[in-house]
């Protein structure tokens, strides 16, 4: 079997950016995808959401960004993404679901439901949409009514006529009471009071954004997502739920749950027909397990002070979509970085070997 110089796992935003810039160096690589078509998570995201509701999720290098108009955000993202593989003969292979990562005298070796890869260098690029994060309340699998995470959105049409209460402090939260408020009877609960933007999202404040994330990933802390730390901002889709009071009546997180419905600290009750956990999601991360790269502080620390993608307890591993790369903000940046941390890793084996020689001779 042939050594390759890198594989890039995942074909989101940041898989690809990383495999554009990959070939434009020179580096022979493969981009395995575990889903059957292009387009990333987009693909499972559901129908409601259009190209209006997102921020730069189809931004490529060297591509056009596409319109932000009505067009199904889970439609419109594949199609761009599967013209950019093609444009640019970017070697994805799908779908290949990766089951872990080892070491092998030095060799990477990537295990796959289709087989194995060995490497030089890695790109992790997987993102964490296949790691839905659902908290544990007292007496949650007693509730008889509806429980669904962000993943299972059916969209809005499917809350009609149901009591739905809305867990979580982030945009998804937001998107969907601006989008259940106006058809459907609503209830808000966060565990902290939510924070909300006054002033407009430049460039300037998602890099601040981004920075944040960057000082837990330096220290090896697990990350916070890049929206935990940008504020809410209301768009005017959600000004319809705003004048209803669907953001004004939230309230703190509730003690347990009951088959009907929610138990406050102070013992009153509240019944609801629906659950929707909008409560983000993990690193999905495991596959990297054996290679034994999270810090005691149970965090993969990056080089750069948490700027860059280079692993710090194994520079052949680069990690893309993780952190502050976890956000279409800073997906492209972090591509580009991947592929010069990649050379950088090629250039001080080759440099090793060469030494070797060297001795030996």
């Amino acid at each position: 079997m042939s050594i390759l110089q890198s594989v890039v796992i995942g074909a989101g935003q940041a898989g690809l950016s990383a495999s554009y810039h990959l070939k434009r160096l020179g580096i022979e690589h493969v981009v395995l995808d575990a889903n059957e078509h292009p387009g990333g998570a987009w693909q499972h995201r559901w129908d409601a959401l259009t190209m209006r509701d997102v921020h730069r999720v189809a931004e490529l290098p060297g591509d056009v960004q596409p319109a932000h108009d009505g067009r199904r955000a889970n439609q419109a993202v594949p199609a761009v993404f599967a013209a950019y593989e093609w444009a640019h003969a970017l070697p994805v292979i799908r779908p290949v679901a990766v089951d872990q990562v080892t070491d092998d005298d030095g060799l990477l070796v990537v295990h796959a439901d289709r087989g194995t890869w060995r490497t030089r260098t890695l790109v992790n690029a997987t993102g964490t949409w296949t790691r839905p994060f659902l908290p544990h309340y007292p007496g949650m699998e007693t509730f008889l009514g509806e429980q669904l995470h962000t993943v299972d959105y059916p969209g809005p049409e499917h809350f009609a006529g149901k009591r739905v209460l809305v867990v979580g402090g982030g945009a998804s939260a937001v998107q969907f009471l601006g989008a259940l408020a106006p058809i459907t009877d609503t209830l808000w609960v966060t565990r902290r009071p939510p924070v909300w933007r006054t002033d407009d999202f430049t460039p300037e404040a998602g890099a601040a954004a981004v920075a944040l994330v960057e000082q837990r990933v330096a220290q090896g802390l697990p990350p916070e997502s890049v929206v935990s730390v940008t504020g809410l901002v209301l768009r005017p889709q959600e000004r319809e739920a705003e004048r209803l009071g669907a953001y004004a009546a939230r309230r703190g997180m509730f003690q347990s749950i009951e088959p009907d419905g929610v138990r406050w600290a102070d013992g009153a009750f509240e019944q609801v027909d629906v659950i929707l956990w909008a409560t983000g999601f993990r690193p999905a991360i495991a596959h990297l397990a054996p290679l034994h790269l999270r810090s005691p502080q149970g965090g993969i620390r990056l080089d750069r002070n948490g700027r860059g993608t280079t692993a710090v307890a194994d520079p052949r591993i680069q990690l893309v979509g993780y952190g502050p790369s976890a956000s279409t903000i800073g997906a492209n940046r972090a591509g580009r970085s991947a592929a010069k941390g990649v050379q950088r890793s090629l250039d001080g084996l080759e440099a090793g070997i060469e030494q070797s020689i060297s001795v030996i001779a």
